[in-house]
């Protein structure tokens, strides 16, 4: 037993010791109307989201405002826990209360620990739980490369992201919750009588710029994403890994003064991103879909088990696409079963062959299993045609479907096999579909 014990901490160190060493410099410029890279150096590179964490925070807040789970005027309770996090902090103090709305300010402006925590204990139950809820959102928007544990961005080797990542929550941060998009260009705001100054000094000092959001850990180095808006222009740059606030500053400003004026000046209302690795894909970072719950208990599945695998597949060497691989592959759907929120994952590698051109009803059967959510119907009867070619045995019995959600600009279709008996039986068809590369969400059926 001891040996076993050394085994397994010997492993937990050279993971951690794996994904520290993707720490370092990369930088990635898109424009936002056309989801073109404009230019860009290890935008694929696993680094350390230090603070860039709050986005994601930020973006679950205002979900839950908008599905009316909290209100601007809900009290938070703060926890031990969120009161003894490291500065930067409000200062919150255990057994208080918190209102939503100066949480999110906090979070915003202050880049406060403290508040993202008690954000993240309040949607998720515990920090853990929020990380796994958070690196679902992260799957579900396009991010296959991130991997979230906490709500604040301290320091934790197994979180992780990328340049293009974070692009990629920047747009649907813009897109999705435009107003509440609005608060991450404020210069401060008065907490309880107490003036706090943000300290994005970037944006103070450069045109155009409206958002979004700083970041720093030993770990990480100094990190920024920032959106810019010149006339028709939307333009979203990422900074990671910088030696300082200063050089990190200088090298966005150098890069918008260079790049800016090559983005496109008319295109889309909604913004686009780019969503891939070398082989990049141009992606509309749609609204998610309802049916996505954020759980106000923890989620009963072992977390670090789900972040375990997700590190693992982030931290394949191998990265590049399948070819022939589809456009826009990006997932919008996650459930909330009765036993917990399962977990969304990567769906952008399968590949499209032939057609299924008659998809049907759904069939009986208690479960379902998703593999992918496309921007077309025929993207989706694509991947299920070549899904059920590989796969053979395990979906005989098994019926492909389509369905739309979503309207205009935000529409997908759900690609699914559906008519399963048991979770058993779906479960043993997803494990059929990853050995051939794809991926898959068990579902309870709906009716």
């Amino acid at each position: 037993m001891k040996k076993i014990l050394v085994a397994f901490s010997a492993a937990l160190v050279l993971l951690n010791s794996t994904v520290a060493t993707f720490a370092g410099s990369a930088y990635f410029v898109m424009d936002a109307k056309t989801g073109r890279v404009l230019t860009s150096d290890s935008a694929d590179q696993l680094n350390h989201p230090a603070s860039l964490t709050k986005m994601m925070t930020l973006y679950l807040a205002f979900d839950a405002i908008h599905r009316g789970k909290i209100g601007w005027d809900t009290k938070l309770k703060v926890s031990s826990n969120a009161a003894n996090k490291h500065p930067t902090k409000l200062g919150l103090k255990a057994g208080t209360t918190v209102t939503v709305r100066e949480a999110v300010n906090g979070m915003i402006i202050k880049s406060a620990n403290d508040a993202a925590t008690v954000m993240g204990e309040a949607l998720g139950g515990s920090e853990s739980g929020f990380g796994r809820i958070m690196t679902q959102k992260a799957r579900a928007l396009g991010m296959s490369r991130t991997v979230f544990v906490n709500p604040s961005g301290l320091p934790d080797p197994r979180q992780i992201t990328t340049a293009r990542d974070m692009s990629t929550l920047a747009v649907a941060l813009i897109n999705d919750y435009p107003s509440e998009y609005r608060l991450f260009s404020q210069t401060g705001f008065v907490y309880r009588g107490r003036p706090i100054r943000g300290h994005n000094n970037l944006m103070y000092r450069y045109q155009g710029m409206d958002g979004i959001k700083t970041g720093y850990t030993d770990a990480s180095g100094f990190n920024i994403v920032s959106a810019v808006r010149q006339g028709n222009r939307r333009v979203i740059g990422v900074v990671l890994g910088g030696a300082t606030a200063r050089s990190r500053d200088d090298r966005m400003a150098g890069l918008l003064n260079r790049y800016v004026k090559e983005a496109a000046s008319t295109g889309n209302t909604r913004l686009m991103a780019s969503i891939g690795n070398r082989n990049s894909r141009n992606v509309e970072v749609a609204s998610v879909a309802p049916d996505i719950e954020i759980p106000t208990r923890t989620a009963p599945h072992h977390v670090d088990a789900v972040i375990t695998q997700s590190i693992a597949q982030a931290t394949t060497k191998s990265v590049t696409p399948t070819q022939g691989t589809l456009g826009t592959l990006t997932t919008r759907t996650g459930i909330a079963t009765e036993s917990g929120v399962d977990m969304a994952i990567p769906l952008d590698r399968p590949q499209a062959q032939e057609e299924i051109l008659n998809a049907g009803k759904p069939q009986a059967g208690s479960w379902q299993v998703q593999i992918a959510a496309t921007p077309s119907a025929k993207a989706a009867k694509d991947i299920l045609a070549d899904a059920q070619s590989k796969t053979g045995k395990a979906l005989r019995k098994a019926s492909p479907y389509t369905e739309a959600v979503g309207q205009g600009g935000s529409k997908v279709y759900r690609a699914r096999f559906v008519g399963f008996d048991s979770r058993d039986a779906a479960n043993s068809a997803c494990t059929a579909l990853k050995k051939h590369d794809f991926d898959c969400l068990l579902l309870p059926s709906q009716g």
